[in-house]
């Protein structure tokens, strides 16, 4: 793999996602139906596009003769900032969003079959190589992309949002192999209905994800009459982007609103949202941040930790960050007052884990109190020594105190830890804490560890800092099916490579006259094969182009499937 400073600086948890391409197996057919799709998109997207995707396809300089490698997309991508990674299919939401957030591509290295050249839900190197990269090279458009990641990254999800992935990961599987019976994609498509039709009330994952579709995915950009496409969905489906500009597709002015409208990636979108510029995407994004518990916190956000069951952070107003996966919150006129984690915990200032506040020390889970103390004129992280005298609380003797909240702390203070002058954390020897007549600590416990702050600022999902905490993501279980290609396949293959071999000059044009009856002597009718023959033949004038365009006619009329795809290679 080509060197990028940006793959270097991932963190290792996101590195178990990374595959090799393995670009040496993308068969002849592969790159021929590259090319099909990037010539016609090319020749609708001149119309329809933002001129920024047509200006990125010229600076990325990917190529439409065939598909590019990882290495060459990061030689390219490097040059503004952003790199490529190669995966296996759909990887988990929290995931991909985190990837985008470092300024990474990951590109589903299969690609589409022949029959799905249209469109298909898998993920696949057309979709990201020329749907994605291109567009990337417009800064504002970048920025957007990379600030949805960093954001993204960090909404909380619900089990049954880690469900619905799996369901739409197995679909995508069943839909890119050919060989999946009608019964297996049946159930799979109604397993997708059943757990879609019961998610409940839609998390934040949920909810930016729907953001993300209709921008990234399905965007267009301009006014509502005569929009041009920005969306890598549309970028790279030669079906939908057609299809998107009809005016049975309703266009909606983009909006917060947008969170509301769930996506079917099986089906066409019956709606699209229209942008008026880039900047407006990321105000649009700021709107709904302001919505997530990453920027309300407080007992919203820690029910919503809670509900989650996964690693998850906490800040309280001193800066401090309690990083575990969060099970109970104790409140009081709807103000969270004491929160508990439960399991390995860890204890953060500026996203860097504090010495001696690891998993090994919080290996049992941790709880604190979040308030004031009743009786101070100022929140315990801006007491100074004396000011905590007063209060009597004195390092080395036993103190007893009651925050506002009703919360009694007894114990002999060991320690404290400040950090940019703020208390962050105080640490005592023989402590009891108690609300009413419930223990929270007992002395028995050993030393209890309060984190300080009046209230909580912020809480999203997963660890302030991924390498103290341990965060270890675990690769889809269900891996993408590796296609066995029949001998009679490959046979074919073949005169793809010699019909490549002739259109680059290798090979003179005089031997497609002995392919194009190879080809009619065949049972096996290759709609694409008889386009690049015809391509070819019309190039050079060639006597029997006719004959290969009433051939084509016939196929289209005997098979409804390929009408349209054979009437964009006619009309080429």
């Amino acid at each position: 793999m080509v060197k990028n400073s940006v793959i270097e600086q991932l963190p290792e948890h996101l590195k178990c996602f990374i595959t090799d391409q393995h670009h040496e197996l993308y068969t002849p057919q592969d790159h021929a139906v590259w090319r099909y799709v990037m010539k016609q998109n090319l020749r609708k997207l001149i119309l329809v596009a933002h001129p920024a995707y047509l200006d990125g396809l010229a600076k990325t300089g990917i190529s439409i003769e065939s598909i590019p490698s990882i290495d060459e997309m990061n030689h390219i991508l490097s040059k503004i900032g952003w790199a490529a990674v190669a995966v296996d299919g759909f990887i988990p939401p929290a995931a991909f969003m985190e990837f985008q957030k470092h300024k990474v591509l990951v590109i589903a290295a299969d690609i589409r079959p022949v029959d799905q050249i249209e469109y298909t839900p898998a993920p696949d190197i057309i979709h990201e190589a020329a749907g994605h990269a291109p567009i990337i090279v417009d800064k504002e458009y970048s920025d957007y992309l990379r600030n949805f990641g960093e954001i993204g990254s960090k909404a909380f999800s619900s089990k049954k949002d880690n469900e619905l992935y799996e369901a739409i990961r197995h679909l995508s599987i069943l839909k890119a192999d050919p060989y999946s019976s009608e019964i297996e994609l049946i159930e799979a498509e109604a397993k997708i209905d059943h757990i879609s039709n019961n998610m409940g009330i839609p998390s934040e994952m949920a909810l930016i994800r729907n953001l993300h579709w209709w921008t990234v995915e399905y965007g267009l950009i301009g006014d509502l009459e005569h929009p041009k496409v920005y969306g890598a969905g549309l970028l790279s489906s030669i079906g939908e982007c057609t299809s998107a500009m009809k005016k049975e597709v309703t266009k909606l002015p983009y909006t917060i609103e947008a969170i509301h409208y769930n996506f079917d990636i099986t089906k066409p979108q019956p709606q699209l949202f229209v942008t008026p510029d880039f900047a407006h995407l990321n105000k649009v994004l700021d709107e709904f941040t302001n919505q997530m518990a990453l920027k309300k916190g407080g007992l919203e956000g820690l029910l919503k930790a809670i509900a989650s069951g996964n690693a998850a952070t906490a800040r309280f107003a001193s800066g401090l960050q309690v990083s575990g996966v969060f099970t109970n919150v104790l409140s009081q006129n709807g103000q969270a007052i004491y929160l508990n984690t439960t399991g390995p915990t860890i204890l953060c200032y500026k996203n860097k884990m504090l010495p001696d506040h690891g998993k090994d020390h919080h290996q049992d889970g941790f709880g604190s109190p979040i308030g004031k103390i009743k009786g101070s004129l100022k929140p315990i992280r801006l007491l100074s020594d004396t000011d905590l005298a007063e209060l009597g609380i004195v390092k080395d003797q036993l103190s007893e105190f009651e925050f506002e909240s009703g919360i009694k702390v007894t114990g002999i203070l060991r320690s404290l830890i400040r950090k940019d002058r703020f208390v962050v954390v105080m640490s005592f020897s023989n402590c009891l804490v108690k609300y009413q007549e419930r223990v929270l600590f007992e002395p028995s416990w050993g030393i209890y560890d309060m984190a300080v702050g009046e209230h909580i600022v912020s809480v999203y999902n997963g660890p302030a800092d991924p390498v103290g905490y341990g965060l270890n993501y675990e690769p889809p279980a269900e891996k993408t099916h590796k296609i066995i290609v029949p001998k009679e396949t490959r046979e074919r293959h073949k005169i793809y490579t010699r019909l490549r071999n002739i259109r680059e000059g290798h090979v003179p044009v005089s031997h497609l006259t002995e392919i194009w009856e190879t080809y009619l002597n065949n049972s096996t009718h290759d709609w694409l094969l008889a386009c690049e023959i015809l391509e070819i033949s019309k190039t050079h004038h060639l006597h029997y182009s006719n004959d290969i365009e009433n051939h084509l006619k016939l196929l289209s009329e005997s098979r409804p499937e390929l009408v349209q795809v054979i009437s964009n290679a006619l009309s080429a």
